[in-house]
């Protein structure tokens, strides 16, 4: 990507617009390439028909493109959000695509628009009152969890329709019916599924090697390929085939229900059903439309800001209010709700665009394809959306995750896995709500005073002219950092000085927070103040890892003990040193060991003692040395213990 200079930033004005129409047109082409097929994907997996996806897309993009000032998010339907909207839909009677759309179907639909209005009203007042803060409230831990939770979600519900199955029911029993689904499965419908995984899996492996594909994004070849297979299966005419004496069914269940003419689109405008609210669990299925539909569009739009090549910073206040009002206007007519969506945004970032308005193209294009060329989209297998989201679902519960999340500490490991099981036992708000439990008890085992849970205790220092320091005292963790930050942005960014945290008098600094920390100090640069966080390096880390969470307390560190002759000094402080280890203590010594002993008392007086201080990584690569290359041909001796050290950086 050729970008402008640091002084030349894109900005989605009128300016902006003409000076950059091209990237921003080409990347919108790129993206409605990848929305297309996700949007009627996400919407049939939602419960909702597909054209809904599509009203979606389109509203959130022509409607938010003026409205918020996030330059490079794409706006629309996401797997996120898949697990609320069915959850919805079958808690008012429907099934989706199950049984095929029934008058149940549409009753539940229209019930779940309704819901989705007064959800907006809620996300338009929440930026409106500046609610956006409250985003950063929620642990890290427990929202990856949650994540990973729908990702699982998504893939125990996309596989029997990948299979050409028939299926309902919860998330833990749909898993454990895995095995009966393959054994059920139609096999013409589910090696359209399989090509259609296969694809999404080993196109991105094909594409970093062959730099003309790279522009070619996965969805588009699932369909390059599965719509013949359709056409070879010939899903537009109702018949049956038999294989190994079963007969299976064929016919257009299996493809995307669309309008069959030109402009047909507009006769699939859906009205909301305000009766519906008249029953309690509307306003559940309202909370939770507004409550992860919100935390989600304003994580991904923080995520965003930190892929702009640019640094952007999005006003998360004017963002929820604009995907509010765009939610309000889709719900009105029969569109799914929407959020900023991470993917989606990525893919336009690599594309090359420039300002908002490559979300508007996107729109743009999705609308005359609809409006103009719906009859060939129904031709799409709905086994071919279902790979697409097994895929999706794939990413969001990536092993990886667990591994990432062990890394920074088996305590975030714990909150994670508790809030992803929670979820597929119960549902998402139940689940986050645990994880947040969860990680409020392990802050209070670790210290925390229960009366700085919720309220920071800082002091705020004058350095100098232009330079202020606030102290931390008792804790700063995630449930207090909404307090913590605000004072931060009070002193630094409103009043422009340099600041400096110090954390060395709390008893704990959560991963949350030092994440956050990073965060602030990336929009002190941005803004051209300093930011520096003292005190980290007095505190002893849980994990090994830069955002491990950091308490007070001594730290457990290995201390290796070696005594062998002087003239082996010199190399052997070396190459400890060339293995990580950050200093020594050398002192003379003498004495006898058992060999000396049982060959006749001598004592040694041209001996070296060797200490050195490490980590367990440190000294088991130490160790490796001497047994390898050290003891095979000198006579040495060498102990290791545990030690616990006051400050463990300074070994």
């Amino acid at each position: 990507m050729n970008m402008p200079n640091g002084k030349d930033v894109p900005r989605g004005n009128l300016t902006g617009f003409t000076r950059f129409c091209q990237q921003d047109i080409l990347s919108g082409l790129l993206v409605f390439l990848i929305a297309l097929p996700l949007c009627l994907g996400i919407s049939l997996a939602s419960g909702y028909p597909p054209i809904a996806g599509i009203f979606t897309a389109i509203i959130g993009s022509l409607l938010t493109t003026f409205i918020s000032n996030s330059e490079l998010t794409i706006k629309g339907p996401a797997a996120g959000l898949i697990v609320i909207a069915v959850g919805c839909i079958e808690d008012f009677g429907g099934n989706g695509m199950v049984e095929g759309w029934t008058d149940a179907d549409m009753v539940a639909y229209r019930a779940a628009l309704a819901v989705g209005v007064v959800a907006a009203v809620l996300q338009i007042g929440f930026g409106l009152f500046r609610g956006g803060i409250l985003g950063e409230f929620f642990p890290v831990s427990a929202v990856h969890g949650m994540l990973a939770a729908i990702g699982v979600i998504i893939i125990a519900k996309q596989i029997p329709v990948a299979l050409g199955v028939s299926a309902s029911g919860e998330p833990l029993e749909l898993i454990r019916e895995i095995p009966h689904f393959i054994a059920e499965a139609n096999p013409a419908i589910a090696s359209i599924g399989i090509v259609g995984v296969l694809v999404m899996f080993l196109w991105p492996l094909v594409r970093s090697r062959v730099s003309a594909l790279r522009m070619v994004p996965a969805p588009v070849i699932v369909l390059l390929v599965t719509i013949p297979m359709g056409y070879y299966f010939d899903l537009l005419h109702s018949h049956s085939y038999v294989l190994q004496g079963h007969k299976y069914q064929l016919g257009e269940q299996y493809l995307v229900r669309m309008p069959d003419r030109v402009f047909g689109m507009f006769n699939d405008v859906t009205y909301p059903d305000f009766s519906a609210l008249r029953q309690l669990k509307a306003w559940w299925w309202v909370m939770m439309f507004f409550v992860i539909g919100t935390l989600e569009s304003m994580l991904s739009a923080k995520a965003v800001d930190l892929l702009d090549p640019w640094k952007r910073k999005t006003n998360l206040d004017r963002d929820v209010t604009a995907v509010g009002i765009a939610n309000l206007a889709a719900a009105c007519v029969g569109g799914l709700p929407m959020i900023s969506e991470i993917v989606r945004s990525k893919a336009n970032i690599d594309n090359g665009a420039r300002t908002r308005f490559a979300d508007m193209w996107h729109g743009i294009f999705l609308l005359l394809c609809v409006a103009l060329i719906p009859f060939y989209l129904h031709r799409i297998p709905l086994a071919a959306l279902a790979a697409m989201l097994v895929y999706t679902g794939y990413r969001l519960a990536h092993p990886t995750e667990f591994v990432h999340v062990y890394r920074i500490g088996k305590e975030q490991l714990a909150i994670f896995v508790t809030t992803l099981i929670t979820v597929l036992a119960t549902d998402l708000l139940i689940g986050v709500a645990t994880g947040i439990l969860l990680k409020i008890v392990i802050h209070v085992s670790n210290g925390v005073p229960v009366r700085s849970l919720f309220k920071p205790f800082l002091e705020v220092q004058e350095l100098d002219e232009n330079t202020s320091m606030i102290v931390a005292r008792e804790s700063a963790v995630f449930s207090n950092w909404i307090p913590f930050r605000r004072q931060i942005e009070q002193i630094g960014l409103v009043q422009r000085r340099n600041l400096v945290i110090d954390v060395s008098d709390t008893k704990l600094v959560d991963h949350s927070v030092i994440e956050k920390l990073d965060a602030m100090a990336r929009d002190f640069e941005q803004e051209g103040l300093t930011f520096e966080v003292r005190g980290l390096d007095t505190l002893q880390p849980l994990a090994d890892n830069t955002h491990a969470a950091r308490k007070r307390g001594l730290a457990p560190m290995r201390r290796l003990t070696i005594v062998a002759n002087a003239e082996l000094e010199s190399w052997l402080e070396q190459r400890i040193l060339e293995l990580g280890a950050s200093g020594f203590t050398s002192l003379p010594c003498s004495g006898a060991g058992r060999h000396d002993l049982q060959t006749g008392f001598k004592k040694v007086e041209s001996n070296v003692r060797i200490e050195i201080v490490m980590n367990r990584e440190t000294t088991e690569q130490v160790m490796t040395f001497l047994r390898r290359e050290v003891l095979p041909e000198h006579h040495v001796t060498a102990c290791v213990e545990t030690v616990d050290v006051v400050h463990r950086d300074q070994f």
